[in-house]
């Protein structure tokens, strides 16, 4: 068994416009930064992903992501969950050309997942990037301002990407993450 998620990954110019847009900040936050190598658009999270179900999972999201057309994206704005006056949570929005086909997107990936015998998270899909977790619950309403002046460049999302994740495994015992796929979209 192994926790899983499928994502949009930023390509490397997109992440290091961000990190250089947050590079002279990061010294002010009283709270625990996401690794930029980490950084991602989570689409389907499950849990735990049976062995026996790898290969019926790689045919479906090979299929889930050639129904789906490739749509343009930047990293724009940002937000706190559950809210900035006390957040657990920072995240960076987005700005997609094709909203109802990232939608479609998450879907067909918990789908798969589903179909392939995971237990997907059941959370509503909201579209954001982490930047940082907060130990406790804080106000983070000046950073999500911040985040608000922040613009990134545009990409063409081309690919999602099946991810293993290993808790506690990584830097600091944060995750550990290792692709293990990626599905190319129409």
């Amino acid at each position: 068994m192994t926790r899983m998620f499928v994502a949009v990954v930023p390509p490397e110019e997109v992440v290091e416009d961000l990190e250089s847009f947050l590079s002279a900040r990061r010294e002010a936050a009283t709270f625990r930064w996401s690794a930029t190598e980490q950084w991602h658009v989570t689409l389907a999270v499950a849990e735990s992903v049976p062995d026996r179900a790898l290969d019926g999972l790689d045919e479906l999201l090979a299929l889930a992501a050639e129904r789906r057309t490739s749509f343009g994206m930047r990293i724009a704005g940002g937000g706190a969950f559950p809210h900035p006056d006390a957040a657990r949570v920072l995240w960076s929005g987005l700005e997609v050309d094709d909203e109802v086909g990232l939608d479609a997107l998450a879907a067909s990936c918990r789908a798969a997942m589903s179909r392939a015998g995971a237990r997907v998270d059941g959370q509503r899909f909201h579209p954001h990037l982490t930047l940082g977790r907060l130990g406790r619950p804080a106000n983070v309403t000046s950073w999500v301002r911040l985040l608000d002046a922040y613009d990134g460049p545009r990409w063409q999302v081309g690919e999602v990407a099946l991810v293993a994740s290993y808790l506690g495994e990584g830097a600091r015992r944060r995750p550990r993450h290792e692709v293990v796929r990626t599905y190319a979209l129409a």
